[in-house]
């Protein structure tokens, strides 16, 4: 046995003679020896570590500054801490680990669609055996609601009708020609004389030859696809990138300071002690759970818009997206026919064949008739009562038409649609041929999908013998959503280019296209023949320009992907069949439709329950506010870090004694930080996110900007913090001037805190809106006052503090006005510099 590489340019007597098989089926042995070279009939899926898995989670430099952090609280015998630490990293890791194994099943979700009962033939008799048991050469029946098995040659079509959407991404079912003969270089959505793996039976009925199994199948190159990694998020990579950052000039600074305490003589233990006290202060342990409080809040938001959120780390994706790749069909348009525009040379007539020749019943059925009988209203169904149907010709493949008779008073009519090109054929209105090739032809330009209407009378059953006239043409269109443009304009405003990638002809996808302003003048539109045609370097020169992709295949998609992220965009991509998985494990973000497939659900990082782009801008917007709140947090808490380190640095540059000891920066961080630091999840916008530009994925959170900001909040709390320190050192000792110096730390902090609502503007610029961006800071506040005052008149002996006095208090208020106004006037000064 051969089987060809290209069965669809073969001629069936060929094919029969390379398949050693007839349209009889296989023999026993035939079965057995087929079966022993080719495999069972199932897609492989790759054999995954689960252990791996679990262990790869770890791989994270804030998991590595996470368990340092828990050793440290475990050596200063702060065990509850420590525990709390380790038990955050063990719940990130589970989540991470449970996301990665329930991608894997997208796998299984794309074997399922092939698994079935077929009927088979062999041997001249019909079987019903698992689809699991077809080998090459099998003869397989297709009826009405069949999974097709496998990939299959057809022999014999009779009204074959394919829903190829699951693989192609084209809304209208496709008709099945068993006679044609076509090229080598066909491309799957043109395959009209073989039925593909998982499609389904709509209309009509064929026998056909089983030529591709398992592995060979087209429906298995997609999930082969379906096996890539998905790329780390935004939020990941930006992250890491901080981390590094961050830990580098911490680093630095520590080694600096314990040469500097060798240098003076210091004991070994309190060089240890000093180390251990500016490593505890340094490391921003509250920052992992900050993150996933922003994204659990940010998720559980989401989850109110009916967008379901699969990946935690993905709803900060949105806010980072530059790119959207939508479908067209129930994303961007209803996904259902709409007659849009009719030319009648006979208005009643062509009314008459909208009726007649149709199939729909109660809004069911074929989406060209279903459309045609909306657009009918009442009158559809008067038509169909007045008129009795007599016969039914069902859509015949070869003259691209169906048709009914009917009893009009005495005379028996035939009504025919189908193809104008088909119905010429037929006609005999010549002199009308003129006008109606201009009509039609403007009709198409507009990308409407065209079909003709004729009626004449009955006189055979031959359909080469019918005489028609023609009436009317009727152009279709599958309507935009409602707030599609709205949202469209909302994403092109906020910097995020918007693509439409669809099955569909370029026509009718550039008219769609242009309805909801993706595409404009200039703009290219490219299909997926050219994209065949096309090298990488020619794609990366077009990518900008091109904002509809036409008549595109599964791997067209993963390209269009992968050649967008290689150019640094972050890319959102929509699916809902089994054709989109590739494409949809390749992007940044994967956005699976409700109504759509296991298999793309479940690679999907997102799920929308309302098929819409607006509500994917919507998405984009709540994630930018999420990011917009991560990065706030980051200040917040890296600048309250590194302010402890550089009063520690100083004071030991300065041969004092360490002004603030390890269980006092441990309270720091608990109290001051932590108190606030929670409330940052429920920040509202401090100014619409969606009239900026997306921000480059190195400078999301911790760019020049944000840098400086960072140090100049630093160098102020510990600059003012150092002076009150020598201070009270000179006038009321060490203890006196270690307590006071760890309240005003406290309120220092929180005074950060403040100011860290804002990120453009300043705190008395808009008081109101300052009190209403977070309320829930105020509780945090509260909530460490009383907590601080526990520690002072409490705890006394346990956190080292002495009652505050009057000198005390004045100088914790100096130390809050100094904080609060130094960064308030930095915030005027940058906010008028900017105006």
């Amino acid at each position: 046995m051969t089987i060809p590489e290209y069965p669809h340019s073969e001629t069936l007597e060929l094919l029969v003679e390379q398949l050693e098989t007839s349209k009889e089926g296989l023999n026993n042995s035939a079965v057995q020896k087929n079966l022993s070279i080719y495999g069972f009939n199932e897609i492989q899926e790759k054999k995954h570590n689960l252990f791996t898995l679990f262990v790869t989670q770890f791989k994270s430099p804030l998991v590595y500054i996470l368990i340092v952090a828990a050793l440290l609280s475990f050596f200063l015998e702060n065990i509850h801490e420590g525990l709390l630490i380790l038990l955050i990293i063990l719940i990130n890791s589970f989540i991470g680990f449970w996301q990665e194994v329930k991608a894997l099943s997208s796998i299984k979700s794309l074997k399922k669609l092939t698994e079935s009962k077929t009927q088979v033939k062999r041997e001249n008799q019909i079987f019903a055996i698992s689809s699991f048991h077809l080998v090459p050469g099998d003869v397989i029946i297709l009826s009405e609601g069949d999974i097709v098995p496998a990939d299959i040659r057809l022999f014999d079509t009779n009204g074959l009708v394919i829903d190829e959407s699951i693989l192609t991404g084209e809304s209208v079912p496709v008709q099945k020609d068993s006679n044609l003969i076509l090229p080598k270089e066909t491309l799957p959505y043109e395959l009209d004389n073989m039925a593909l793996s998982g499609t389904t039976v709509t209309k009509g009925n064929a026998e056909g030859f089983v030529v591709f199994t398992a592995q060979k199948t087209y429906l298995a190159s997609i999930a082969g696809k379906a096996e890539e990694k998905s790329p780390d998020t935004p939020l990941t990579k930006a992250l890491e990138v901080f981390i590094k950052k961050h830990m580098l000039i911490l680093l630095v600074m520590i080694t600096l300071t314990a040469v500097l305490a060798f240098g003076q003589g210091r004991d070994i233990i309190e060089i240890i002690y000093l180390i251990i006290a500016e490593l505890v202060s340094a490391v921003p342990e509250g920052l992992p759970i900050v993150v996933t409080l922003v994204l659990t809040i940010g998720a559980m938001t989401l989850s109110l818009k009916k967008v379901y959120i699969r990946h935690l780390p993905s709803v900060e994706t949105l806010g980072s997206t530059t790119v959207i790749a939508s479908d067209k069909t129930g994303t961007i348009t209803q996904g259902k026919l709409k007659v849009e525009e009719v030319f009648s040379l006979n208005e009643t007539f062509s009314q008459t064949v909208s009726a007649l020749a149709n199939e729909s019943i109660e809004g069911k059925g074929d989406p060209l008739d279903t459309a045609l009988a909306l657009w009918l209203g009442k009158e559809y169904q008067s038509i169909r009562e007045k008129y009795p149907r007599v016969n039914l010709y069902p859509f015949d493949t070869k003259y691209r038409l169906m048709a009914s008779s009917n009893m009009i008073q005495k005379e028996h009519k035939i009504f025919v649609k189908g193809a104008f090109e088909s119905l010429k054929q037929f006609a005999t209105n010549q002199d009308d041929f003129e006008i109606l090739e201009k009509e039609h032809d403007r009709l198409a330009s507009n990308g409407l999908r065209v079909i003709a209407l004729g009626t004449g009378e009955h006189t055979t059953d031959d359909i080469e013998k019918w005489q028609i006239e023609i009436v009317g043409l009727v152009g279709f269109l599958d309507p935009p959503k409602e707030g599609v443009l709205e949202a469209v304009q909302t994403a092109q405003r906020a910097g995020v280019k918007v693509m439409m990638i669809t099955g569909d002809n370029p026509l009718t996808a550039a008219a769609v296209a242009k309805s909801v302003n993706i595409y404009k003048e200039g703009d290219l539109v490219v299909s997926g023949k050219e994209l065949n045609d096309m090298d990488d370097e020619t794609l990366e020169k077009i990518l900008s320009k091109v904002t509809v992709w036409a008549r595109v295949l599964p791997e067209h998609k993963y390209r269009i992907v992968k050649i967008l992220q290689k150019q640094g965009e972050i890319v959102a991509v929509t699916g809902d069949g089994a054709n989109d998985v590739p494409a949809l494990k390749a992007a940044d973000l994967g956005i699976g439709m409700g109504s759509g497939t296991d298999a793309a659900k479940s690679t999907a990082k997102m799920v929308l329950a309302d098929n819409n782009l607006s509500v994917i801008v919507d998405a984009i917007k709540q994630g930018r506010t999420i990011a917009s709140n991560i990065r706030k947090a980051i200040y917040f808490l890296v600048s309250t870090s590194l302010d402890e380190v550089i009063l520690i640095t100083g004071a030991i540059m300065m041969a004092l004694p360490l002004p603030l000891y390890p269980v006092q920066i441990l309270w720091i961080n608990l109290v001051a930080d932590s108190a606030l630091d929670k409330t940052f999840p429920f920040m509202k916008d401090e100014e619409d996110v969606m009239n900026r530009a997306p921000t480059k994925l190195h400078e999301q959170f911790l760019d020049k900007t944000q840098l400086i900001r960072v140090l100049y909040a630093a160098l102020v709390i510990s600059m003012g913090a150092l002076f009150i320190y020598i201070w009270m050192l000179d006038n009321y000792g060490k203890e006196c001037a270690i307590s006071t110096l760890f309240t005003a730390f406290v309120i220092a902090t929180w005074m950060n805190g403040l100011q860290s609502l804002k990120e453009n503007e300043p705190f008395l610029k808009n008081i109101k809106k300052s009190l209403h961006i977070n309320p829930y800071i105020f509780y945090g506040i509260s909530i460490g006052l009383v907590l601080q005052l526990f520690a002072i008149y409490l705890l006394s002996d346990v956190f080292h503090t002495l009652p505050l006095n009057a000198e005390s208090l004045t100088v914790i208020g100096l130390m809050t006005l100094w904080v609060f106004g130094m960064i308030e006037i930095r915030k005027w000064v940058e906010y008028l510099w900017k105006k």
